[in-house]
């Protein structure tokens, strides 16, 4: 948790809190897909990615966050698609609830070596298409992994939004 998320969480405690982030898929040579399971997460795998900190460009924040969970260097190659709603919301084991705004960038490792951090993750590994239907992804990363992993190019969400009819 960054400074600034601790300052807000002690002036607001709990309660729901929107926050910007970044999600990175990095794929290998044979197109698995990078997958971290967090250490407070038994048997729940994610794609790698966090918190956008204040005044940080998306594209640095997912690069500092590949970097801290597993120890690769990766570059940004493309922007896949922006998600959010209820299926991007996480309720933590202290109780704090937040809803993510999730940009998810499409990453080539460049250098470093794959290793867990130890501490916020637990295990990281790569993952076959046909491996991910025997492990258990968390509730956003089962709408964005498969469909990232079966399509190139941008993935555009379905648009469930409608004008009011009270103007």
């Amino acid at each position: 948790m960054s400074d600034y998320v601790r300052r807000v969480r002690a002036k607001m405690g709990n309660e729901f809190l929107l926050m910007p982030s970044v999600t990175a898929l990095v794929f290998d040579e044979q197109r698995r897909v990078l997958l971290v399971r967090p250490s407070h997460r038994d048997n729940v795998w994610v794609a790698p990615g966090g918190a956008v900190d204040p005044d940080e460009q998306p594209q640095d924040a997912v690069v500092r966050e590949v970097w801290e969970e597993t120890g690769l260097l990766v570059e940004p190659t493309e922007l896949r698609g922006v998600f959010g709603g209820p299926e991007y919301r996480v309720w933590y084991a202290n109780g704090d609830e937040v809803g993510y705004m999730m940009a998810v960038y499409e990453c080539r490792a460049t250098g470093g070596a794959l290793k867990a951090d130890g501490d916020e993750i637990g295990e990281a590994r790569y993952f076959s298409a046909g491996e991910l239907r025997s492990i258990t992804l968390s509730r956003w990363a089962r709408i964005i992994v498969p469909e990232m992993m079966a399509v190139r190019g941008p993935v555009l969400p379905r648009v469930t939004w409608r004008p009011s009819t009270n103007h």
